[in-house]
């Protein structure tokens, strides 16, 4: 997919900083002002995800995460969010079988296999998850992982050991 242009692009960044500052109603005013032809961008998406995950509007959320597949599966995000909004759902076994294949796809990003671990913990496959947790922490660090985990409540089944993970 070609790259946004302004005024495109300034929209969809304003968009982004506005979420970064708190401000989703100023969000989503910024991304009604890009041309209806590059709505379906994955810029333009991935933006709009965050919206619905602030607002957990995890349906709506998971048609987004399936258009950004549709529109550029070789970006991480898609494979991320649409497995995301599917646990949130409280569809953890769809989560984790649709976030697999991203594995070899994209080996150096530690949000899938952590994401892997906490759908396992949920699902009671909490050997998996220690495999899953301990491969998270050897691409993104232990500290980094650990210090994220200690405050995920779908990794509280495992809480009591994670220092010996």
């Amino acid at each position: 997919m070609s790259d946004l242009h302004p005024p495109d692009s300034h929209f969809v960044n304003a968009a982004a900083g506005w979420l970064e500052l708190g401000l989703p109603d100023e969000a989503r005013r910024e991304l009604t002002l890009i041309n209806p032809a590059f709505r379906r961008h994955p810029e333009v998406l991935i933006v709009e995800w965050e919206l619905l995950a602030r607002d957990r509007r995890w349906d709506d959320a998971l048609d987004i995460a399936l258009r950004l597949l549709e529109a550029d599966r070789a970006r991480p995000t898609g494979w991320i969010n649409r497995s995301y909004a599917l646990h949130e759902l409280r569809r953890t076994a769809e989560a984790r079988d649709a976030l697999l294949p991203a594995l070899p796809l994209f080996p150096s990003i530690g949000v899938i296999p952590y994401n892997l671990a906490c759908y396992a913990c949920q699902l009671g496959r909490l050997e998996e998850a220690r495999t899953w947790l301990r491969q998270a922490m050897k691409l993104d660090g232990r500290d980094i992982v650990l210090e994220r985990a200690r405050r995920d409540a779908d990794l509280a089944p495992l809480s009591a050991e994670f220092d010996r993970i």
